[in-house]
């Protein structure tokens, strides 16, 4: 037959402060209030990062379709026919002389041939006063050339997109 063990206590059930009995060990109450607070911190913390994180996306998103709406670069524009400047003789220095010759590629926006004086023009004041072989080095050559080709570009207000040498001859 089992033996059955009552407890006498003044205290009310549930109290706080009460003694356990002689020989009795208390209970072990469990440590809900600490974890509680923890996981509650958890949940929280979770929920405010998904927050923060949908917020961000939403954001980036509104600054990425803000930036698409700014105007892009035009369009490179479409070579059209290519002009024939007629061959001009430059002074070079030390008594040289530089026959140039010169191609000047238009847009399909003209209509009508531009004027080719401001091409010589341009072609006088960058090539005149040289030396002969700074004119006939091809690296330099070239690079004169790109130079040439940007301020044609500027002159002529984006209806030439290019040059060429058709006749280039030093003496």
């Amino acid at each position: 037959m089992p033996i059955e063990q009552r407890v006498i206590s003044s205290s009310k059930i549930g109290a706080k402060n009460a003694q356990p009995a002689a020989g009795l060990k208390p209970a072990e109450e469990p440590p809900a209030k600490g974890k509680g607070k923890r996981v509650k911190l958890l949940v929280l913390g979770a929920v405010l990062l998904v927050v923060l994180g949908a917020a961000a996306a939403y954001l980036g998103g509104v600054f990425d379709r803000g930036a698409a709406a700014e105007p892009s670069a035009p369009p490179p524009p479409t070579p059209g026919e290519v002009l024939a400047v007629e061959p001009v003789s430059l002074n070079l220095a030390g008594g040289h002389y530089l026959r140039i010759g010169l191609g000047l590629q238009l847009t399909t926006d003209v209509h009508e041939a531009p004027d080719p004086s401001k091409a010589v023009d341009v072609a006088i004041a960058l090539f005149s006063g040289r030396s002969m072989e700074e004119v006939s080095d091809p690296a330099t050559r070239d690079a004169l050339k790109a130079q040439l080709a940007e301020q044609l570009v500027e002159v002529y207000e984006g209806e030439v997109m290019d040059v060429y040498l058709t006749n280039f001859v030093t003496q």
